[in-house]
């Protein structure tokens, strides 16, 4: 499947901002399940300073802000094809070693409910259903719902809320599977939605890695894996590790963000 990517972030400062550094992860790769056709990225508002690949093997642009601007605009314009593996990577391995994704951090760190889901992984006819179930129950018991948790949310915090979006859910799923004694990472990336073309945000799952299968992604949010729908973009050890804009600003200004993503055939 061949599909286009229009993917726009707009930031409106109140007043000129004296100095932003942003570190932009808006371009993909080509592996076993994408072959990136064509990508570009551009900037209104600041300029490249450098690009380059993180220690996860992200492509990275580190953008600064024009001293004295009020809006910084990204914006990534592509096509992908991708396949369908159902949700299976593969023995696809970078440069941080499996064990780097076996460590939590402070958005994953497992609690009395993530350890639960942890069980159910265990207690499946195999490491591959026990996930699913997992993926199953942690849906069940946060249904998806936007507004509820922020960006800072923890899995254990989102379990408590009782409900989430695919952020907190991939974070819930990573957590329980480490527990689980597996290692699992946040991936962010994009999702053609069957029945639209607008979206408001990007999208996020998670991967394990499965003996005999190597990494395996799971969209808690849609109960699937990922087929020829996804497009994988950045990946982590959780959502800030992956996350399609990161950074720093100096100044008193509040900012406002906007988010313009077209996803389709």
């Amino acid at each position: 499947m061949k599909l286009s990517i229009s993917h726009t972030t707009e930031y409106t400062f109140d007043q000129p901002v004296e100095y932003a550094l942003q570190k932009v992860r808006l371009r993909p790769m080509s592996n076993t399940t994408q072959q990136v056709k064509d990508w570009s990225v551009s900037i209104e508002g600041g300029k490249f300073e450098v690009g380059y690949q993180d220690h996860y093997g992200n492509l990275v642009d580190l953008v600064s802000a024009t001293e004295g601007t009020q809006k910084l605009t990204a914006t990534a314009i592509g096509e992908v094809e991708t396949l369908n593996n159902t949700g299976v990577l593969g023995m696809v391995f970078g440069r941080m070693p499996l064990w780097h994704f076996q460590s939590t951090t402070p958005q994953t760190e497992p609690g009395a409910k993530s350890r639960a889901f942890a069980r159910v992984i265990g207690q499946g006819g195999s490491v591959l259903q026990g996930l699913h179930d997992a993926s199953a129950a942690i849906l069940e018991a946060v249904p998806y719902e936007a507004g509820q948790t922020k960006t800072n949310t923890t899995a254990e915090e989102a379990i408590k809320i009782g409900k989430g979006v695919c952020q907190d859910h991939a974070h819930i799923l990573i957590a329980a599977a480490r527990e689980a004694g597996l290692p699992a990472r946040y991936v962010s990336g994009y999702l053609m939605m069957n029945d639209r073309v607008d979206q408001d945000a990007s999208h996020a799952w998670a991967d394990v890695y499965i003996n005999d299968l190597g990494w395996v992604g799971f969209d808690v949010s849609n109960g699937v894996s990922p087929d020829e729908r996804y497009v994988r973009i950045a990946i982590g050890r959780d959502g800030k590790d992956a996350a399609p804009i990161s950074g720093l600003r100096l100044g008193n200004a509040d900012e406002t963000m906007i988010v313009s993503l077209q996803v389709q055939q």
